[in-house]
């Protein structure tokens, strides 16, 4: 096998965790080079709605998002690149009194932040958002949120890393962690072994196969989140919306993108099984918007279990996970936008897709270092509201790495929150 030059830090995934974690490092002076098995952007990174938010996320995320918005604000200077950053807010919607006191609830939650969030009133809402073919009970307000284009982001991120010196490399597979004396050793890669002090691991729904064969049991299953594009129409909104069937924002070029609101499959899988009793809580908690499937995945993740070298076979067929689009979720999406403005006529879809999100028992990510194995730092789990994380993340990821500490408090973060049973319920609206 080939053996690459040695770094100071390699990195495992190239979605924006991994591309803006390269470019803080490369920042600080660090020498860095980062895997992708695919194209940058490829899976969840560039499949997601593009919105920035604070509101309704966990209060544990929300002082980190209150300076990760601080840094999108300044982030198209900084990486000299074109996002289509927007600041116009995002408002949630309520259609009856019980959606509208969960919203109320996480507002006392969120009290002590002094976020710019709040109720707005129907009256309000249809102000902000005129043309609605129904009205609202009520909503949830944030003005300092925003929006930018997911692919643009992560890319961005990726090509400031370069011109620091990082290396990056697409369509390479990392086949496993190489680990020596109880530390990081670098990787084994498709274009041979790397030697590396650290290795930070940001390969999204692929982090926790990547960890089994160090013997590191994270508990992370895979949902699989559909989203559509419309033709363009003249601007209507720099609002992110989350309607309680559906959830848009308008881009650039007028084309909303779609999602399915909360709506969610998964495909079962042995760590379905094998992680049931942690993830007992939130199944019951969504029930009534995940879909649960049978196929494929099963047996993958059955060969991955009685045969680790499966794993990197997976890896070069699946180089970007591309799953198909719930047909049912984009045809009621698209009959839900049209019944709620009208004056769109029949607006037409011009693209579905779908994304594998990886999600966590208490849908919070897991950060820093791993007990056990000195040098090995993790990103993941972000379960479905890691892009607008994304800046933040890579900034705290540089500062784990070449501080030994984080400039924020992540310890509520940390992997051995599983063990400890310290994972709690899930605390976003």
């Amino acid at each position: 096998m080939n053996t690459l030059p040695s770094y100071d830090v390699a990195i495992v995934g190239g979605g924006i965790a991994g591309c803006a974690s390269a470019y803080y490092l490369a920042k600080r002076g660090l020498s860095v080079v980062l895997f992708e098995k695919g194209r940058l952007a490829g899976e969840q990174s560039g499949r997601n709605w593009g919105f920035v938010r604070q509101q309704v996320r966990d209060p544990l995320e929300i002082p980190m998002m209150m300076v990760c918005i601080r840094m999108w604000q300044g982030l198209e200077a900084e990486l000299q690149a074109d996002i289509e950053w927007r600041q116009g807010g995002v408002l949630h919607l309520a259609e009856d009194a019980a959606n509208m006191a969960k919203y109320e609830a996480w507002l006392d939650r969120a009290k002590p932040y002094q976020l710019d969030s709040r109720k707005v009133s129907g009256h309000e809402i249809a102000g902000l958002l005129p043309g609605m073919a129904r009205s609202w009970v009520g909503g949830l307000y944030t003005p300092s949120d925003g929006q930018a284009d997911p692919v643009k982001a992560a890319t961005a991120f990726a090509q400031a890393a370069e011109r620091l010196g990082a290396v990056i490399h697409t369509g390479s597979v990392v086949d496993a962690v190489e680990t020596a004396g109880g530390a990081v050793a670098g990787l084994r890669t498709e274009l041979g072994e790397v030697r590396a002090g650290t290795v930070l691991l940001a390969a999204g729904a692929w982090s926790a196969r990547l960890l089994r064969g160090l013997g590191i049991d994270l508990p992370q299953l895979r949902v699989r989140s559909t989203m559509l594009r419309t033709t363009a129409v003249p601007e209507k909104t720099g609002l992110g919306v989350w309607f309680p069937q559906f959830g848009l924002r308008q881009r650039r070029d007028g084309c909303f993108n779609i999602g399915g609101g909360a709506r969610v499959d998964h495909e079962i899988g042995v760590d379905s099984l094998r992680h049931l009793k942690a993830f007992r809580r939130a199944l019951k908690d969504s029930k009534s918007h995940t879909s649960l499937g049978l196929g494929r995945h099963f047996l993958d993740d059955l060969r991955v279990h009685l045969d680790g070298r499966h794993l990197g076979r997976q890896l070069r067929r699946d180089r970007v996970l591309d799953p198909a689009p719930n047909q049912d979720t984009v045809a009621s999406c698209l009959r839900a936008f049209r019944a709620t403005f009208p004056e769109f006529g029949d607006i037409q879809m011009t693209a579905a897709w779908a994304g594998i999100i990886d999600v966590t028992p208490d849908a919070l990510p897991v950060f820093g270092p791993l007990p056990g194995i000195d040098g090995l730092v993790v990103a993941t789990g972000f379960s479905g509201h890691g892009f607008g994380m994304g800046p933040i993340t890579g900034r705290l990821m540089a500062e784990v790495i070449a501080d030994g500490k984080a400039s924020l408090d992540i310890g509520a973060f940390r992997f051995s929150r599983f063990a400890e049973r310290r994972a709690g319920r899930v605390q976003a609206a």
